[in-house]
């Protein structure tokens, strides 16, 4: 009798006490890619780290295919998104995502970031960051390409997998990297590359995997993939070509949606990932550079990483003014 009143007196509780519970602890929705929410990916860590300082809040993860598509979601849902932040927008696709008019600003005092150019950006706040860059295993490559032009004289048999422009920030960074580097001569590369594209992927992880079954010699991906090896698999073959011409950088970025209804957990939750706790679970788990010095907190793989001599950039006026042509031009000439 005691077991059942005490029963009942559990099972009334947590019905009147559910909608005071839910009220009083916020739930903050993040729209992300699905690796970065992935069991191995940033998301946990980071879920565990903010709800620890947070005051009772959940944070949620709501995972898309690609960055590029939780864009699309939230523009397609406007203000009836249920998303209060999107994680994972890059710098290529930043000054579209501002167009929409969407974002707030994150009210943030940036200045001691360490990024390959100074951030001024009033909406979104950076969080990683790597060169864009061909891989290759030392062992089946031993010298590797140093440009682009020396990638289009090696013999055709040399297969690259790079993805897609319109589906894969990396692939459209790979665009931009071209004609950052190339100018009105990018259709010229283009043609040049095509004998050695062994394909075009949906996404990074398809093509990555083909260097990685020896399918294709190098895969576009990051300079700082290589650290993943070399923590990961105690691997030291695994190199980033460096390119004469330079190299485009890949800032990865987050933002707060206009229609949260919390603004302020959304800005203390930036506030965490740009943070040495924030940074350091971002770096180990995503495989990118962290945005701020973390000293000897930083892995020496990471930190022994061959950085290019040269950054290209490219504005977001550029960018909105010309991605769509320079995608067709791109798309025309590999196909």
């Amino acid at each position: 009798m005691v077991k059942s009143t005490r029963l009942v007196a559990a099972v009334l509780f947590g019905l009147f006490a559910a909608p005071v519970f839910a009220e009083d602890a916020p739930v903050l929705k993040i729209y992300t890619y699905d690796g970065f929410a992935a069991d191995w990916g940033p998301g946990p860590l980071l879920k565990q780290g903010f709800e620890a300082i947070c005051g009772g809040c959940t944070l949620e993860w709501i995972a898309a295919d690609s960055s590029i598509g939780t864009l699309r979601r939230v523009q397609l849902e406007g203000d009836t998104t249920e998303a209060d932040l999107i994680v994972g927008l890059d710098t290529a696709i930043a000054g579209e995502a501002r167009a929409t008019g969407l974002f707030a600003d994150h009210e943030l005092d940036l200045k001691d970031l360490t990024l390959p150019e100074p951030w001024t950006d009033k909406q979104f706040v950076p969080f990683d960051y790597a060169h864009f860059a061909f891989v290759y295993d030392a062992d089946s490559v031993p010298v590797p390409p140093k440009s682009f032009e020396e990638l289009i004289a090696l013999p055709a048999d040399f297969k690259i997998a790079i993805q897609d422009p319109r589906s894969a920030t990396p692939g459209l960074g790979l665009v931009l990297w071209v004609r950052a580097a190339y100018g009105d001569r990018a259709p010229e590369i283009w043609a040049g590359l095509k004998p050695h594209i062994l394909t075009v992927t949906r996404e990074w992880s398809e093509s990555y995997n083909l260097f990685l079954t020896g399918e294709a010699d190098m895969a576009l991906s990051y300079t700082s993939s290589p650290a993943y090896h070399i923590i990961a698999d105690g691997d030291n073959t695994i190199h980033a070509a460096m390119f004469d011409e330079g190299h485009l950088a890949q800032t990865e970025v987050a933002g707060i949606l206009k229609s949260s209804k919390h603004q302020e957990l959304a800005r203390q939750f930036l506030a965490y990932l740009t943070s040495v706790d924030g940074q350091k679970t971002v770096y180990s788990t995503n495989w990118m550079m962290p945005v701020i010095d973390l000293g000897d907190q930083l892995d020496p793989a990471f930190a022994s990483l061959p950085q290019p001599t040269k950054t290209l950039t490219m504005t977001d006026a550029e960018i909105a003014a010309n991605a769509k042509v320079w995608i067709d031009e791109m798309l025309k000439a590999v196909q």
